[in-house]
């Protein structure tokens, strides 16, 4: 019998004026293990007169983890950081009760032409963190706990396994790896797994049970402890999960939390322009979008 639960094909989205492949959340699955939220950014070429500017916005009870294969992106939030993202790195930033944000083109490529390819991901905090005080934290990809056989490379960008442990200050027991083959080979590493676990196929391909799994996919497992597939060639793959929360996630845009109150509040909040501005990113905004205006 195939571990395999459910395959989740991206589907497109817009954000602003950028479309992506989305992921998570899917209506047969919300939720693994703690992430709730998936983007596949690009691969995109941008002209000299294109850029990537989403506008400042707000986000609670989550933390967002931005991991780029190509590109810029200069991040700018409401705690006074200013950093530019750039390919290998993780920026990690958690919510908490309330924190907002910009992410565009830096200046210096904003004439010129450029490309833009990564994952956008969301982590949902436990419930009695909801409410914590946002932080920042960004790593290096030099920092990123990595390690290789002979055909195989492996990187721990977040969370524990392997019995490694990465840097970033995660809240909840997860993981997310990089996997990458040189050659055709059997992967067996259920047992260096726990809670829920998903596969994102990067690129090349993978084979489980006789079939073949190509890019653009999350194959969700449905016993992480048995994942076991063939990786083609040239391939990556991008596995994460872990323990999934005993209490419902609710998500209303850019907000998640454990009750539909906490988001409510959130909502208003965010209407009204009460929560903390950008410094020098002041006059710009993302509005609450009416569609799910409730």
């Amino acid at each position: 019998m195939s571990n395999i639960e459910l395959i989740i094909e991206e589907r497109a989205a817009s954000i602003g004026k950028f479309l992506v492949g989305r992921l998570l959340p899917f209506r047969q699955k919300r939720m693994v293990g703690p992430f709730i939220f998936i983007d596949h950014m690009g691969p995109v070429r941008m002209s000299e007169r294109e850029n990537f500017d989403v506008l400042p916005h707000p986000h609670i009870g989550l933390s967002t983890l931005t991991f780029l294969f190509e590109g810029s992106i200069m991040h700018r939030d409401s705690l006074g950081n200013e950093l530019e993202i750039r390919p290998g790195a993780v920026n990690w930033m958690t919510a908490g009760k309330g924190i907002v944000h910009s992410e565009r083109t830096p200046e210096y490529l904003r004439y010129s032409e450029k490309e833009m390819h990564g994952l956008q991901i969301w982590v949902a905090l436990p419930k009695e963190l909801e409410q914590m005080e946002p932080e920042f934290f960004h790593l290096d990809g030099s920092q990123i706990p990595s390690w290789a056989d002979a055909y195989t490379q492996f990187k721990l960008i977040a969370g524990e396994a392997f019995g490694r442990k990465s840097p970033v200050p995660v809240y909840s027991k997860l993981y997310m790896l990089e996997i990458k083959s040189k050659i055709r080979q059997h992967i067996k590493i259920g047992n260096e797994l726990y809670g829920e676990s998903g596969l994102y196929i990067l690129e090349g391909s993978i084979e489980s049970e006789g079939n073949t799994y190509l890019p653009k996919q999350i194959l969700i497992a449905k016993d992480s402890t048995l994942c076991e597939f063939v990786m083609e060639a040239n391939t990556s793959i991008y596995i994460f999960g872990g323990e999934p929360f005993p209490e419902e996630r609710f998500i209303d845009w850019n907000f998640v939390g454990s009750s539909k109150e906490i988001i409510s509040v959130a909502k208003e909040k965010w209407i009204a322009q009460s929560f903390p501005k950008i410094k020098g990113d002041e006059n710009e905004f993302v509005p609450y979008p009416s569609s799910i205006r409730k």
